[in-house]
């Protein structure tokens, strides 16, 4: 249930000083609103195929890692997470992962397609897939958790992508309208693996 997912389990957060005075807190049991850009908002996630790769690998991550996904939305230029933090690593980890596993799967079927068509040095293959830096706001309300969800299911619509939610199907909005199963799995708790005390000496 994701309730239990986004209550807070403790008050021991910890912070993660980043450059730019961009700090990060976790372990406190909240959820993360993360947002990542492509390199200088190029539309790198502009194809069907391109974002039908991104939740491929996503859902790969998410099983690896060991977190939960309680909404998501691809768009051309960005992506848009909302999840749990992992058992034993933390949401930077696995933005690290997330990106470099999409990156070099990108990176290397544009060289492929390169080396079958012997295009000259100055295509326009891509170099760079995302910016550095990640945004990550925490969440710890039941309040923002639906504010979130919403802004990102609506994100397509206010774009001029699609007339509604329901049709842009790189968003986990049919998950919760329509109880559909899509290419990633939404509030999956059975990912969470419990974490066992040793006896009090």
């Amino acid at each position: 249930m994701v309730r239990a997912v986004t209550a807070p389990t403790s008050l021991r957060g910890y912070g993660v000083a980043m450059r730019g005075k961009l700090k990060r807190y976790y372990g406190a049991g909240h959820l993360h609103f993360i947002t990542c850009s492509c390199y200088r908002r190029q539309p790198l996630l502009g194809t069907a195929r391109r974002r039908d790769l991104f939740l491929a690998v996503l859902e790969q991550m998410r099983r690896r890692y060991s977190f939960v996904v309680v909404g998501y939305v691809v768009m051309p230029e960005h992506i848009h997470l909302l999840i749990s933090e992992p058992q034993d690593k933390n949401p930077s980890t696995v933005m690290q992962a997330l990106k470099l596993g999409f990156a070099r799967r990108v990176l290397a079927s544009s060289k492929r397609r390169r080396n079958l068509a012997q295009v000259n040095l100055f295509d326009h293959a891509p170099q760079h897939i995302w910016q550095k830096r990640f945004y990550d706001f925490n969440v710890w309300t039941e309040h923002k958790r639906i504010e979130k969800l919403r802004y990102m299911h609506r994100n397509p619509v206010q774009r001029g992508l699609v007339t509604s939610p329901e049709l842009w199907r790189w968003s986990s909005f049919r998950a919760y309208a329509l109880g559909e199963t899509g290419p990633v799995r939404v509030n999956e708790c059975e990912v969470l693996k419990m974490k066992i005390r040793p006896p009090a000496a």
